[in-house]
């Protein structure tokens, strides 16, 4: 049996995570210009990072949305929230990470990622 290449692995536990509309979506919009950008992430982020044993995807889930969230970038902190449904990652989790961002990265960068997970949050309830 052949051995799985990074980025094998990578595309199988992004499918995992973010579920396959949204990586079947992201690889509809590659062309050629980020193509390898693309390459990159599937095998780095996913391949390397987030497919190691050492924590459960949703402890990576509740790293992943502190950092994004700490680093104001609300679009990935929305998408990282969606894939919580895939994760195991509850809103009780969100809620602490984003109560650690409040501590260590400034009550601004965490009100923001509130609404934001609130917005994503609401929607999963709503069945959008």
């Amino acid at each position: 049996m052949a051995e799985t290449t990074r980025f094998e692995q990578g595309m199988a536990t992004r499918r995992a995570v973010l579920g396959n509309a949204h990586v079947d979506a992201a690889t509809a919009r590659k062309s050629a210009f980020d193509d390898d950008f693309q390459t990159f992430i599937t095998e780095g982020a996913w391949g390397s990072v987030w497919s190691r044993p050492g924590l459960s995807k949703r402890e990576r889930s509740m790293l992943t949305i502190a950092l994004l969230a700490a680093l104001g970038h609300d679009e990935e902190v929305a998408m990282h929230v969606r894939a919580t449904a895939n994760t195991g990652c509850s809103p009780d989790d969100i809620k602490e990470a984003l109560l650690h961002v409040a501590v260590y990265a400034g009550v601004p960068a965490a009100n923001r990622a509130f609404r934001v997970a609130k917005e994503e949050l609401a929607k999963r309830e709503a069945g959008q």
